[in-house]
């Protein structure tokens, strides 16, 4: 029985190393057939082209993701420029400065999302890549574009009326600053000119003196027995005369104790007093109707 066996095992191993070389014989004769060879390469160009559109795809998702996250920028800028637009009001130079930099922000996005919308455009021309929705996207992406395009145009065009206007109203108050300073400038020479005539209307002269001092300075003359003196005759030293503002003197210390008045001024409009030594003082009562005949006082002493 034994011997039975070993025999047997023997013819199956000789079996099963005959049926090993058929095997291997049969796949080196595919391996090398013309079939194989073509299937083969059929299979490497589809790796190969399923490789190239993975990689176009990968590179169209890049450009679209770039190019939603600037029409989100664009997005920002623009309730920026809505809130900061004041209905009816004038915008200040700061918010106007914002308004104006948000806007050449967004055109350089808007000019940046054009050349890669056009990029993309292109791509998927020249990519055997079939996506409606790819396509809807990039539709929907220009469509935004030219809206947002025609957006910052009329902002940018309402911003230019306010410049315009506000240029304009700049000129308005120069102007009027102009007129204003000119103003100052008349109202102060005028105020100069009303206080001088102030001065000049209540500006009045007196002097006092012996008969002979008064006829030095010709400011008497005559004055005889039979005559009456004359007073400011001729050519008289008018620098004899003390300049006073009849606003603010209405007493004169005499220093003598006895005096007559010699210029003509109304009777009731003055008085001679005494101060405490017996010297007169000559006191204006009432100025207006004093000086109202003349302005210059002339009194003698004695």
């Amino acid at each position: 029985m034994d011997i039975n066996f070993n025999i047997l095992n023997m013819k199956l191993s000789k079996l099963f190393l005959i049926a090993v070389a058929t095997l291997a014989w049969l796949s080196a004769c595919v391996q090398t057939s013309s079939e194989y060879k073509a299937l083969k390469a059929e299979n490497d160009s589809i790796r190969l082209e399923n490789a190239r559109q993975n990689a176009q795809l990968d590179e169209m998702m890049s450009i679209l993701n770039d190019i939603e996250s600037d029409f989100q920028s664009i997005r920002s800028a623009e309730n920026y420029l809505n809130v900061q637009q004041p209905e009816g009001g004038e915008l200040t130079s700061t918010a106007r400065e914002q308004i104006e930099s948000n806007m050449n922000i967004i055109k350089e996005t808007l000019a940046r999302n054009r050349e890669q919308i056009g990029k993309l455009e292109a791509l998927l021309k020249k990519s055997n890549v079939q996506s409606d929705a790819l396509k809807k996207t990039v539709e929907r992406l220009t469509s935004e574009l030219e809206q947002k395009t025609i957006m910052i145009a009329s902002l940018q065009e309402e911003l230019e009326k306010k410049n315009i206007r506000i240029d304009e109203l700049n000129i308005v108050v120069t102007a009027l600053k102009d007129d204003m300073e000119k103003l100052a400038t008349d109202y102060d020479m005028q105020s100069r000119k009303v206080k001088e005539q102030d001065v000049e209307l209540n500006k009045a002269y007196y002097c006092f003196g012996t008969a002979k001092e008064l006829k030095d300075q010709k400011i008497l003359s005559g004055g005889g027995v039979f005559s009456k003196s004359k007073v400011l005759q001729d050519d008289f030293n008018r620098s004899y005369f003390v300049e006073i503002d009849i606003r603010k003197v209405s007493e004169i210390e005499l220093y003598s104790r006895k005096a007559s008045l010699k210029s003509n001024h109304p009777t009731n409009s003055y008085e001679f007093t005494k101060d405490k030594e017996g010297y007169l003082i000559f006191k204006i009562t009432d100025p207006n109707i004093f000086w109202s005949l003349g302005k210059y006082l002339v009194i003698e002493v004695n």
